[in-house]
């Protein structure tokens, strides 16, 4: 019943930003947390960052300083800053989210993700 749709990413030149966001839509009585992951080729999926329903915050040690999460609950919307892009974030970026039914009945979603290419 929950669907989240990932926007924004693209192509960028090393140096540059994006800015991702998912939408949380369908039936939810509440969002606990929300998180960003990626997969680039050949690697796992891992997790990029993440932020509580109180907006507290945890990154990937390789992102730090250069990403910001944020999310707006009135919108169950979390974003993605990202600056000082580097190749190395190329990426397929998902969106997670953990929803609360109105039964109290925890599940998580995933997001189909969105592609982040960062060119040298």
């Amino acid at each position: 019943q929950v669907q989240l749709v990932e926007s924004g990413g693209g192509l960028v030149q090393a140096g540059g930003s994006l800015r991702l966001s998912c939408a949380a839509s369908g039936s939810i009585f509440s969002i606990n947390a929300m998180a960003w992951y990626h997969q680039a080729p050949g690697k796992q999926r891992e997790l990029v960052a993440h932020i509580t329903s109180g907006g507290s915050t945890n990154y990937a040690d390789s992102v730090k300083g250069r990403f910001t999460i944020s999310r707006d609950n009135a919108k169950n919307t979390v974003y993605l800053q990202m600056d000082s892009l580097k190749p190395e974030d190329t990426a397929v970026y998902y969106c997670y989210a953990v929803t609360v039914t109105s039964t109290y009945y925890t599940m998580n979603y995933w997001g189909k993700g969105t592609l982040v290419t960062v060119s040298s």
